[in-house]
């Protein structure tokens, strides 16, 4: 079962034309809370997003800027962490079935994220919210976590290389 899209925003393939369109989106209080929800957010405070977007034959591409607020749980505390997300992106809609399949597949900067698209409408909204989630801390941490996972018998990085070493054995079998 596929579920709807929680920030919607189609773009009808017959209203895009070759020249690039200026395009804004702004996610709606409700939006925002369904997003929150579906990527684990504490709160999403705000979304939108501006784009020129073109068509060439049945591709469509955007080129833009999200801008986001968002709150994330500490990973280590689950206190709140606020972030602001800015970041642009570059996306090329295809229709289902166009993009090319390979295991591996090299890309360098002016390379567009590929986006499948069915019927004739692309959903930037949903591109969009995409952006964001991947624009997010994947472990957040507030500037009380090392003391909570210290606290709870976490070592360090530089903690768990340095036992590892074997001067560290070493030390430990002299006795020092």
């Amino acid at each position: 079962m596929t579920m709807a899209p929680e920030f919607p925003r189609p773009l009808r393939l017959d209203t895009l034309g070759t020249a690039p369109r200026a395009v804004s989106i702004v996610a709606e209080a409700g939006e925002r809370a369904a997003l929150a929800e579906r990527f684990g957010l504490i709160s999403l405070d705000a979304l939108a997003a501006e784009a020129e977007v073109r068509r060439e034959g049945d591709d469509v591409f955007a080129d833009g800027r999200v801008r986001g607020s968002v709150v994330q749980a500490c990973v280590a505390s689950g206190e709140p962490v606020p972030a602001v997300i800015d970041t642009p992106f570059r996306l090329r809609f295809v229709p289902e079935g166009a993009a090319p399949e390979a295991d591996e597949v090299e890309l360098d900067a002016d390379d567009c994220d590929v986006v499948d698209y069915a019927g004739q409408a692309v959903d930037l909204g949903e591109a969009v919210a995409e952006t964001l989630s991947l624009a997010l801390d994947p472990f957040p941490r507030s500037p009380d976590a090392e003391a909570v996972l210290k606290a709870a018998g976490v070592k360090s990085e530089e903690e768990a290389v340095a036992e590892a070493s074997p001067f560290a054995k070493l030390k430990g079998l002299l006795g020092e």
